[in-house]
């Protein structure tokens, strides 16, 4: 739990990670941000997704259904926005350290949602409107 605090802390306070290792070429710094940038936009596009599926489909799906994958794409969404600002940290600190880019299964697990989502959006289009 304290490692989970400490990360949080570093993402409210960017220049305790100046504090250390070494000052990179300010490019990888700036190819960090723009990582962190396109999950920003991702996590954008799935919560504006959300709301879209919540505030348009009401003729095409059952509300229960509506609910279901609103819901699934804003939570995706939040963990997308918190898992840019994690990522950004532990990949700034490893470029000033000289370390290694730390690797993450969550891009993976990401695709995995948005493939699942994608196959019922499928199934909606298929079986036309609700009841």
């Amino acid at each position: 739990m304290r490692g989970v605090r400490d990360s949080v802390r570093l993402w409210l306070a960017p220049a305790r990670v100046r504090q250390e290792g070494a000052t990179p070429d300010y490019r990888f710094s700036l190819a960090n941000e723009r990582t962190f940038l396109a999950w920003i936009r991702t996590a954008l596009a799935l919560i504006g997704g959300g709301f879209a599926v919540d505030q348009f489909l009401t003729d095409h799906l059952v509300h229960w259904v509506r609910v279901v994958l609103a819901v699934v794409l804003l939570v995706g969404g939040v963990a997308c926005t918190l898992r840019a600002v994690n990522h950004w940290v532990r990949c700034e600190r490893a470029i000033r350290r000289g370390t290694d880019l730390p690797v993450s299964r969550f891009p993976a697990l990401l695709a995995l949602l948005i493939a699942v989502l994608a196959v019922a959006m499928v199934a909606v289009v298929l079986l036309g409107r609700a009841g």
